[in-house]
């Protein structure tokens, strides 16, 4: 038997995945997977690993040469910003947020190392917020799972939107396989 409610001590750490609840009708948290950049008594901030978008590079105008990476959308805020992990800890300015992977730093470090072939990088347009206790109040609603997520998940690009949350709510145990079959519409089951 699942475990639905979560436990208050299952309160989100910074570099946690958030997975939706499967019937959650959003259309920046539907079926998504937040990695959680950051999380302190003033709120949250995390981005979504899997709103794939179809953007061309020179659309976005960043310059870089011999690469043209899949952008996600990582929620709704500030979404003309463009925000980045990596796994490069030289990279000046960034910040560890799991073992392996950073947040941010020097742009136009990462740019030259990208076109000097780096490709452990993800690029995203906007991020998610909360402010204070809103996050917690939705992982008490069951809007949220959390869970983990290893250094190759987290970077990887190669699933689809579904297939990605579908894979990291299969991730969390056998108990939650019928979560991850649940369909959009329940009147379809």
């Amino acid at each position: 038997m699942i475990r639905y409610s979560p436990k208050k001590t299952n309160l989100p750490k910074i570099g946690d995945i958030l997975l939706s609840e499967p019937l959650l009708n959003d259309p920046y948290f539907g079926r998504k997977a937040v990695l959680l950049c950051e999380y302190n008594e003033d709120g949250a901030f995390g981005l979504v690993l899997n709103n794939f978008v179809t953007v061309n590079i020179d659309d976005i105008q960043l310059d870089i040469k011999n690469t043209n990476p899949r952008f996600s959308v990582g929620g709704p805020v500030n979404s003309s910003n463009l925000y980045f992990i990596h796994s490069c800890g030289e990279i000046e300015n960034s910040h560890e947020i799991v073992d392996g992977i950073f947040l941010g730093g020097d742009f136009s470090q990462l740019k030259s190392m990208i076109e000097g072939g780096y490709t452990s990088f993800r690029f995203f347009l906007g991020y998610s917020g909360w402010s204070e206790d809103q996050l917690a109040d939705e992982i008490k609603s069951r809007s949220w799972f959390v869970t983990r997520a290893g250094a190759d998940e987290i970077m990887s690009t190669d699933l689809e939107n579904d297939e990605f949350w579908k894979k990291l709510i299969n991730g969390m145990g056998p108990g939650f396989s019928h979560i991850a079959e649940a369909p959009l519409d329940p009147s379809l089951n």
